[in-house]
Parts: C-alpha cells; sequence; structure tokens
C-alpha cells in the first residue's frame, strides 16, 4: 500500500492529486522552485522539499533532485502529474531504480509513446490509422503542413507551414522551442487538416490485463494548438468515428502494453479517423471524463500502481461537461502572456471535485494575491461545468463566468464567454480552425455602454469610498463643493482607451451626465447602483493601488487610473520598444546602426514556455539597443530604440 505521495509538479495539478490523497488517508509531499515557495500546493501539503532556483531545468525538471526530495521526506510513492517529467521514460525508470512506485505507466510505455514518431511507426503496425508524410518528397501542392516536437506537446515546438519558402524558418523555430521546453529539439512533419476535429479517448489499463475505454472527449477550440475548450463526450461525432476511435485508443494502449491512465489523441475528418499521438499520463481535461463518469481517475492511476484490478468494466457516460481553460494572457495582443499579482480570485463551484448532481467545479492553482510570474505555464484555473446535456452545460458555464471575480491580471475570460455563445460553437460545427477563424470576432470589444457603465460606477464608487475613508470631514458628502463651478473629473485607461468620467454632487447625492439616460440611484461602501432607463443594475466597486475594480451584470472590469501629473522620468524615447510581458531575451537580431523594415525581428523573448518575436514597428535605424541574450526583463522595460526612416 501506498502511504506517502510526493508530487513531482506545482500549480493545479498537484492541489489535485493532494485532494485525492486526502480522501484516501495518503500523506502528501511538494516540491517547489523557490517561485513557488508561498504557492497554494505547497502550504496544502503535508511535507514540502525546496529545489533551489526558479527555472523549470533548475527545479521541476531535475529528477534526481525530486528522488532525493522523496527519500527526504519519506514518500514512497510518486505522481508526475502532466507536463515536466511526466513523460520522462528515464525518470521513471530512475524511480523505480530507487524503490519507490512510480504512479504511472513502464519506463518502457512511455519511451515508446514518448517519440511521436516511434509511436505512428508502432500505431501503424498495431493497424491503427496514421497521418503521413515524406519531407524530401513533398510538393507545394501538398501545403499546409504542421512542424511538431517528437517529444512533447502542450502546442510547444508547433508551427503551421503554408508554402516551401517558410519550411526552413518553421522547421528552426520549432526545434528552438522544442529544444526550450522538453530538452529535445527532434521534430517532424505530417499534412496540416486545418478543417478536422481533434477528438481523444480516455483510456486506464490496470497489471491484470484489463484496458478500459473511459469515453471521449473533442477538444477541437484551440489557440496555437494549446487547448482553450474540452468537453465529454465529443459531441455530434457519426457511429462510425466513434467506434474507431474506441477501437483504435484500445489497440493503441494493448500495442504498448499500457499501465495506467492514458489518452490517445486523434483528428476527425467526418468518418475518417487518424492517429496523433498518445500521452503517456494523468490529461489536463481529465475533469470532464471524471464528472460524466463519476470517476476518481487519480485514485484509479494509485489503485493501479498498488497492483489493483480494475472492477469490472469501465462505467458509461451520463450527461454532458464542458471546461475551459482561464490562462493569464491577452488575446488581443497576440496572446502575450501575462504577470503579477491576482488581486481577487473568486470563482463559485466544487473545488477539485465532481459537484454531486449536476454543477461546476473548479480546478486552479491561484488564490487571490497569488503571483503569476514568467517561468512557468499561464493557466489559471479550469472551469467544468456538468449537465444533464450539452446545452444546459454551456448555459451552466456561461452563468460561472459570468460571476467569476478574477482581476489583476488580463485573462482570457471574455473571449471564453465569446467562444460559448457563438451560434456554430453552440450548434457543435467544430473543428480546430474556428477559433482562428473567429478570433476577431470574439475578441471584439464589449459594447461601449457597457463599459462606460462600469467605468461611471467605478468613479462614483471611487469618490465614495475615499470621501469615507477620509481622516477629516469624512461626514462632508462625495464629491461636494462650496462653491461648485464644474464636475468632477477622474480618467480611467482601459488597454489603449481613456475614459475621462464626470461628476458631481447634488446634496448627499452623487449626479453625472457623463453617459446618457444612465443615472445614479445609490452609492454606500463598495456597492454602486446605476439606473439605465428604469433598470437598476448593482455593481461591486473594489479599489487598489493604481486601480478600480469593477463587478457587474455584464462581469468584471480593470480600469487603471490615470494620474493627473506624469513624471516625466516616466516617459520613454519616441521609437522605443517595450517589453510585453517580464521574460528573457533569448536572441538579439540587429545591431545598433542596421537598418530594418517594419515587421523585422528585433528581439526575441521566452515568457511561460513560449517564444515572442518584438518587431519593428517602421521602417527606420536601430538607435539604441538596451537588452542583451540571456538578459532578464521586466514589463515595460525598453529593449530598443528605432528611429523612423525620413527617407
Amino acid at each position: 500500500m501506498i502511504r506517502s505521495v510526493l508530487v513531482a509538479n506545482r500549480g493545479e495539478i498537484a492541489r489535485r492529486v493532494f485532494r485525492t490523497c486526502r480522501d484516501l488517508g495518503i500523506a502528501t509531499v511538494a516540491v517547489h522552485s523557490d517561485a513557488d515557495a508561498d504557492a497554494p500546493f505547497v502550504h496544502e501539503a503535508d511535507r514540502a522539499v525546496r529545489l533551489p532556483g526558479d527555472a523549470p531545468a533548475d527545479t521541476y525538471l531535475r529528477g534526481d533532485l525530486v528522488i532525493d526530495a522523496a527519500r527526504r521526506a519519506g514518500a514512497d510513492a510518486i505522481h508526475p502529474g502532466y507536463g515536466f517529467l511526466s513523460e520522462n521514460a528515464d525518470f521513471a525508470r530512475a524511480v523505480e531504480d530507487a524503490g519507490l512506485t512510480w504512479i504511472g505507466p513502464t519506463p518502457e510505455s512511455i519511451e515508446a509513446m514518448g517519440s511521436k514518431i516511434r509511436a505512428k511507426q508502432i500505431m501503424a503496425r498495431a493497424g491503427v490509422p496514421i497521418l503521413d508524410v515524406d519531407l524530401d518528397g513533398i510538393t507545394p501542392a501538398e501545403f499546409p503542413l504542421l512542424v511538431k516536437a517528437s517529444a512533447g506537446g502542450g502546442g510547444r515546438g508547433m508551427r503551421v507551414v503554408e508554402s516551401l519558402d517558410e519550411l526552413d524558418a518553421e522547421l528552426a523555430t520549432a526545434e528552438a522551442e522544442a529544444r526550450s521546453a522538453f530538452g529535445d529539439g527532434t521534430v517532424f512533419v505530417e499534412p496540416y487538416l486545418p478543417r478536422a476535429r481533434h477528438v481523444e479517448v480516455q483510456v486506464l489499463s490496470d497489471t491484470h490485463g484489463r484496458t478500459w475505454v473511459v469515453g471521449d472527449r473533442d477538444c477541437s477550440t484551440q489557440r496555437r494548438h494549446q487547448k482553450v475548450v474540452e468537453e465529454a463526450p465529443a459531441p455530434d461525432l457519426s457511429d462510425k468515428a466513434r467506434t474507431t476511435l474506441h477501437i483504435a485508443a484500445r489497440a493503441a494502449a494493448e500495442a504498448v502494453g499500457y499501465r495506467g491512465a492514458g489518452t490517445v489523441e486523434f483528428l476527425v475528418d467526418g468518418d475518417r479517423v487518424f492517429f496523433l499521438e498518445m500521452n503517456t499520463r494523468l490529461q489536463v481535461e481529465h475533469p470532464v471524463t471524471e464528472c460524466v463518469t463519476g470517476l476518481d481517475l487519480v485514485a484509479l492511476q494509485i489503485a493501479v500502481a498498488e497492483g489493483q484490478p480494475l472492477p469490472g468494466d469501465a462505467p458509461e457516460s451520463s450527461g454532458h461537461a464542458v471546461e475551459v481553460r482561464l490562462y493569464a494572457e491577452d488575446p488581443g495582443d497576440d496572446w502575450a502572456p501575462q504577470t503579477g499579482t491576482i488581486r481577487a480570485f473568486d470563482l463559485d463551484g466544487a473545488r477539485f471535485t465532481v459537484p454531486e448532481g449536476h454543477g461546476v467545479r473548479i480546478d486552479s492553482g491561484v488564490e487571490p494575491g497569488s503571483q503569476v510570474g514568467i517561468h512557468y505555464d499561464a493557466m489559471l484555473a479550469k472551469i467544468v461545468a456538468y449537465g444533464p446535456d450539452r446545452q444546459a452545460a454551456l448555459r451552466m458555464l456561461d452563468g460561472a463566468l459570468r460571476r467569476a471575480r478574477v482581476h489583476g491580471l488580463t485573462t482570457n475570460l471574455e473571449l471564453l464567454r465569446a467562444i460559448l455563445n457563438d451560434a456554430d460553437f453552440v450548434a457543435a460545427r467544430l473543428s480546430t480552425a474556428l477559433l482562428d477563424e473567429r478570433l476577431e470576432t470574439w475578441s471584439a470589444a464589449n459594447d461601449d455602454r457597457v463599459v462606460r457603465k462600469a467605468a461611471l460606477a467605478a468613479a462614483i464608487g471611487q469618490a465614495t469610498q475615499t470621501a469615507a475613508r477620509a481622516r477629516v470631514m469624512s461626514r462632508i458628502p462625495a464629491a461636494w463643493r462650496n462653491v461648485p463651478s464644474q464636475p468632477r473629473i477622474r480618467t480611467y485607461r482601459r488597454g489603449d482607451t481613456e475614459l475621462a468620467v464626470s461628476y458631481g454632487a447634488e446634496g448627499r447625492a452623487l449626479v453625472s451626465d457623463w453617459l446618457h439616460g444612465v443615472a445614479v440611484a445609490d452609492a454606500h461602501g463598495d456597492r454602486v447602483i446605476l439606473d439605465d432607463g428604469g433598470v437598476r443594475e448593482t455593481y461591486r466597486v473594489t479599489l487598489g493601488d493604481g486601480v478600480v475594480d469593477v463587478d457587474g451584470p455584464a462581469g468584471g472590469f480593470g480600469f487603471e487610473v490615470v494620474p493627473d501629473f506624469v513624471d516625466p522620468a516616466d516617459v520613454v524615447a519616441e521609437g522605443s520598444l517595450l517589453a510585453p510581458m517580464p521574460a528573457s531575451v533569448t536572441a538579439v537580431a540587429v545591431d545598433v546602426g542596421d537598418k530594418v523594415a517594419k515587421g523585422d525581428a528585433v528581439v526575441v523573448l521566452e515568457a511561460m514556455k513560449m517564444q515572442h518575436t518584438i518587431a519593428a514597428p517602421t521602417d527606420g535605424v536601430v538607435a539604441e539597443l538596451a537588452v542583451s541574450s540571456g538578459q532578464q526583463v521586466e514589463a515595460g522595460a525598453v529593449l530598443a530604440v528605432i528611429e523612423e526612416d525620413e527617407a
């Protein structure tokens, strides 16, 4: 029997495994980097061991340090979670050689499926349909192609190539990302089917010859090959395709003598099914399968690792579950990852467990006050709705997102709501191209009136709370003036837009004519009630350091307070290229004095395991370089200055 489990991972998945361990009476051990020293998963573990450093290569990817931590903390088993060392056969073998129980498939199975190139060969021999391409024999007519990292997933080391002219550059970029993320720069190429669906099958095998096929999931809604929405079961599949998927998934697991939980991923094009890869670990989106089956997949992983047989047949699915991934990123700025402190994080739902009956589940690695840095994945939470059918689950999930209070970082929350309300998505007309095709529509700015009402609530709430907190004359009504001459004005910035909100006092009440047809009905404490044409709306206003957060009927809004006076030291030179996020500089593509054209690469940054190219905004000359390769930079730091070429 396993009595103490070390989770060789961090964040949300570490908390998820700890939850099951607590249910089973198993002691828990966390390992953590310096950046994660105060993270929620560390505090929730019974014991925690520091891995010195911040970068994954120095901490969570150091198998020797993780095994040493298990010995020191008295753990007798290691659960790898997902990512990091979860699909590293050498690490799995080292765990077993150390006399510890590995909660995962055999090292041989991981090895067989760890190389996507080798996995395709094994699947072809097992009769599983595959996509294949001969790189030496391709012609321009066969594009687009997909370059993929052989050793990893999550969209890293993956590039779509539209023409032969792009191939060499995209191969080099994919190799660099793969080497950085997985320590292996091997990539391969396969045909790209942009209108196909991404469907995967959950499998679970014991050591007694029994394999469960535990339903399927659709993961087609992706950006840059990183899943954003997942659901179970996969909607609107033909009976032929679903049957082929399940038969192929079973064949894949049996072909490598699989043990434990795994996922076999496919492209589905009508009735045609093609093997993509097998993830020899627990999948990020496993909660949707748990919801529709009632299973605890982590508990079953532990049972299989202890040598227990699977009990009977796999349960049938019931109802429908949809999961969205909440990321600290800006979809409107090329998905740039965001860093900083989470000011508010309020999501209603069961934590890390299937809701009783139907309801919402939240799996998250952060809490209010958590720091989101540059070293790790940008995912904040997975929000899952489980309902009697797909339509009910979608409506329930949209409601949960509308009520969510998430402030401090730019997130993709508004995009997620737009996806859930899109006509094609609701009708299950899904493909891996859907997000790219609809991104501009889904990322469209909120209705101007909605934003302006939230800004008005911010100004009224800030005035009310500031007056109440005043050390002197706190009983004087907010915005009251002895000799009124003009309205008070508070200016806010939201993205690139500035909003100058005017308001004043009439007796003890606050009023504003800034927004036609909207009146201030009441303002007290952190509550502001606006009357819009006879309809009253309640807003909650929270003041921060230079920011005001507003939550209302249309969701949450964060406003940056624009100061009345600007420090000259904060003004940067015209033509400055600024770092959009804290990051490390991986390459500087120019020298001082070089001529550049608009769109030319100037600096390449790496943050959260993704590379970001900072390009010249105009034709010009490099007048200044403020960084060098290997340097760490903060958000807003000047990287270079481009002087526009007047000629």
